[in-house]
């Protein structure tokens, strides 16, 4: 359908404003009006109902539909109805949807989670509703529910560092969508890892602001291409599961606007993002869903928003509040908007009807925007086997090699390869998502963002199919090891850890899995009891784990934390013969981030590769990256530290997760602006001053760094501050040559130190992606827009309630990774522009 422009939609809104918000009534047929089917034959019938007529624009058809309805119906239609089987879908049993009224010609709107795909999506097995061993919140969360294709998690998409596969990935989902007639995509997910722990980050794009929006901007393009409405969230500020729906979060204005708003700001600015949800927790005293100056003052006023604004799930604390900050629509129940509440709020002179005729109007603008009343609510079946190809491409753009020490790609001519794993971790023994546990479908790890697929790809089965295909017939053995690496199974068969670490060093090709499974729900930390209140020691490394993952881990009791020993029994397999550093890959399964032991990192480790969660098609995505089928080229949207030298091991309770402020968990984002690789580039622990190469004595590997299975160098920094053409855009240009043997795709990224005080030392403020034949060489323009959304020259000035751009020196990055562009750098200057 035709697209209204903003600048149309505008003219409307102030019209309205004009009237302050009351309707003009247009001749709408009354709410109890019957839809009439046109004659066969007729030529241009007149619609049923007057907003039904599609010349009209959105803004039009809104306020004629709100005009003809009772207050009944309004508040009816303020919220999520409670689960139930959907009228016009029999099949399904759900609780993520507003009931339609049929005769305004009001269609049920319904409503799936994300970020990963087409999570739990108000389409569940009705023998549900009446199962007396179902909890009363199956509705949301069954296994049961409709199926759709489980994608690589949202680090994958981020490490692509390519809006194409953004937009690819938000191509399957909303395809998906509208086959199983669905029309609200709850996602992006645009929260910062400002925690390597933190139990969503597979929902989300990492620890960069600019790359999160970037990627989240393409994603809310495609997905709302296919006239569906995407939902920016969490916002603002949820950057922990622990206490979530209770914490209260403290950030300065500054970081909150340079950092934390701004994904946001750019889904709002540049993808015209239809929906944003607000959070559970507290921003500075006052809850997320009823904060006025996020939901108006920043998201409206500043911002120019003019979608609609619904709260997460179970998120709201009040009635009144909530809807005069500037929310629109509760979910998943009543609850606070229950009619009665409402009707004594109107009845007390709390709210006006007009109050509630703004929120209804914001989002029945968006459904007629996004032609969601003018197609029947009919499903299709789902194309499986285009969606797990598409899903198998992503996975492979999205994989960072983290290190190659030869051993990789592996030669398929080889006679055995071993694959190794531990038996209580399902990383060498299942497809891998959020929330995966050993021997349990995938989708039953108990998020609300999990997807069921109709099928999923094992690590040894992957493997298997891939060699098939390139005509190898190399045998793969599966060694699973024990907690205590005292014991194993090889193909099945107990055997001691010894006679497993023989195998290995008689193997031609040796791959360890591992890795570190998160969900919603919990952070990766050990409490001392259920409250999250007492930290005990975080889980940020590939040791730690507990049997559910979206539970919170205590040292005693159902859900203990545990030991698995991985980097133990990986240190035993790299010394089992000394040749094993030239033929071992360890593939990580990683939420984020992890912290490497110093044995794994260098000359003397294994190969390392990242695939992340890697979805139903896991098997194929590591085969094909395994075995030279695909060429990495992602790059890492997180910092890998060094055991003991990160972020999250100098964290100060305050800072998470959180300490008790007159009865109410508290935190601090204390660190302000340094998060992730700004952090270690800050050197704010004073441990992690830089080397004359750049490089960081407390990270692994850096923000930004991949590797390739053919060699790329970088050169001919140019950066041209003023441009004859009169534009204030800054050009940067580079020259990048593949100097390898084989095809392959570099990633040129600028970044930009900003002199103002406070600030750190750098920020990514372009990127491109770059593919080239053996011996070819591109030159690269990479353009800084200073009045982009992102305000890549700015600062916020909390006292002006504003952005300002700094005069003086910026210093331009180029390079590979953000420790790697200290090779590649010039100074421009941005003076006063009253100033000759």
């Amino acid at each position: 359908m035709a697209r209204h422009s903003r600048r149309r939609r505008l003219g409307f809104l102030a019209l309205a404003a004009a009237l302050p918000f009351s309707l003009v009534t247009t001749g709408a047929a009354g709410a109890g009006t019957a839809a009439t089917a046109p004659a066969v034959g007729a030529q241009a019938a007149a619609p049923a109902h007057p907003w039904m007529d599609t010349s009209l624009s959105p803004e039009q058809r809104a306020a004629l539909l709100l005009d003809a309805m009772t207050l009944d119906q309004k508040l009816q239609q303020l919220t999520g109805a409670m689960p139930e089987i959907l009228p016009e879908l029999p099949q399904c049993y759900g609780g993520r949807h507003v009931t339609g009224i049929a005769e305004l010609g009001i269609p049920t709107l319904r409503i799936t989670n994300g970020p990963v795909g087409v999570g739990q999506n108000d389409c569940i097995d009705p023998a549900v509703a009446t199962d007396p061993t179902k909890p009363w919140y199956a509705a949301y969360t069954d296994p049961s529910s409709a199926k759709a294709t489980a994608l690589p998690s949202g680090p994958t998409v981020a490490a692509s560092f390519d809006p194409a596969v953004a937009g690819q990935f938000g191509d399957v989902i909303a395809t998906e969508m509208n086959n199983l007639a669905l029309h609200v995509f709850e996602a992006p997910g645009l929260n910062l890892a400002r925690l390597p722990v933190l139990g969503r980050n597979f929902e989300y794009f990492g620890e960069d602001p600019y790359l999160t929006g970037t990627m989240g901007v393409a994603e809310i393009r495609a997905v709302q291409d296919q006239d569906l409405i995407a939902m920016a969230k969490h916002y603002v500020a949820n950057e922990q599961e622990t206490n979530r729906m209770t914490i209260q979060t403290t950030v300065d204005e500054r970081t909150l606007h340079e950092l934390y708003l701004l994904p946001f700001e750019m889904a709002v600015k540049d993808g015209d993002v239809a929906s944003i949800m607000c959070a559970y927790n507290y921003v500075n005293g006052v809850s997320s869903c009823e904060n006025e100056y996020l939901l108006t003052e920043v998201l409206r006023d500043q911002w120019g928003f003019e979608g609609y604004v619904q709260s997460d799930f179970f998120a709201t604390k009040s009635t009144v509040a909530t809807l005069l900050a500037g929310m629109d629509h509760m979910m998943p129940i009543p609850q606070q908007w229950a009619p009665e509440l409402l009707t004594a709020a109107l009845d007390a002179g709390e709210i006006q009807e007009s109050d509630i005729d703004r929120a209804l109007y914001r989002r029945y603008v968006q459904m007629f925007t996004y032609g969601i009343f003018d197609r029947p609510l009919v499903q299709t079946p789902i194309d499986y086997v285009a969606g797990g190809e598409r899903a198998r491409e992503i996975g492979t753009q999205g994989a960072v090699l983290l290190q190659n020490n030869g051993a990789l790609p592996i030669d398929p001519t080889v006679e055995e390869i071993v694959v190794i794993g531990k038996a209580s971790q399902v990383y060498a023994q299942q497809a891998v998502a959020g929330g995966v546990m050993v021997g349990q479908p995938m989708g039953a790890g108990g998020g609300s963002s999990d997807v069921v697929p109709t099928y999923t790809v094992a690590p040894v089965e992957g493997i298997q199919d891939v060699l098939a295909n390139l005509g190898s017939t190399a045998d793969v053995r599966l060694v699973l090891v024990d907690d205590a690496n005292t014991s194993a199974t090889v193909d099945g068969v107990e055997v001691s850890f010894e006679a497993a670490l023989a195998e290995a060093a008689d193997a031609d090709a040796v791959v360890v899995m591992a890795g570190t499974i998160a969900e919603e729900g919990a952070d990766r930390t050990t409490f001392t009891d259920p409250t999250g209140q007492q930290r005990v020691e975080v889980g940020d490394n590939l040791d730690w784990y507990v049997d559910r993952p979206n539970t919170t881990a205590t040292v005693a009791g159902t859900n203990m934390a545990r030991n698995s020993n991985t980097v133990a029994m990986i240190t035993a397999v790299m010394g089992a013969s000394p040749t094993m550093a030239g033929k071992t890959a360890l593939v990580l399964k990683d939420n984020a981030g992890v912290e490497l032991e110093p044995a794994l990192v260098g000359e003397q480790g294994p190969a390392i590769l990242e695939v992340w969660f890697p979805g139903q098609e896991d098997g194929h995505i590591v085969a094909d990256l395994l075995l030279g089928v695909a060429n990495p080229s992602g790059k890492s949207p997180f910092t890998y530290p060094y055991a003991g030298k990160g972020f999250i091991d100098r964290a100060s309770e305050l800072q998470f997760p959180g300490v008790l402020v007159e009865g109410a968990q508290t935190v601090e984002y204390t660190e302000r602006l340094n998060i992730g690789y700004r952090w270690y580039d800050a050197n704010v622990s004073g441990d992690c001053a830089h080397a004359a190469d750049g490089s960081n004595p407390c990270v692994a590997f850096p923000f930004g760094h991949g590797l390739s299975y053919t060699d790329f160098e970088i050169s001919g920094l140019l950066a041209t501050p003023k441009r004859t053409d009169g534009s204030k855009t800054i050009r940067v240009l580079a020259t990048v040559e593949n100097t390898g043997d084989v095809a392959g795709a570099e990633v040129v990224q600028v970044y930009l130190g900003v002199p103002a005080a406070g600030e750190p030392p750098k920020r990514l403020v372009a990127f491109e992606k770059v593919w080239l034949e053996p011996g070819q060489k591109k030159r690269v323009k990479l353009e800084i827009d200073p009045d982009a959304s992102n305000h890549p020259l700015s600062v916020w000035d909390a006292a002006a309630d504003t952005w300002t751009t700094p005069l003086g020196e910026y210093q331009v990055y180029v390079g590979s990774s953000s420790q790697d562009a200290h090779g590649l750098t010039q100074a421009i200057t941005v003076r006063d522009p009253k100033r000759r």
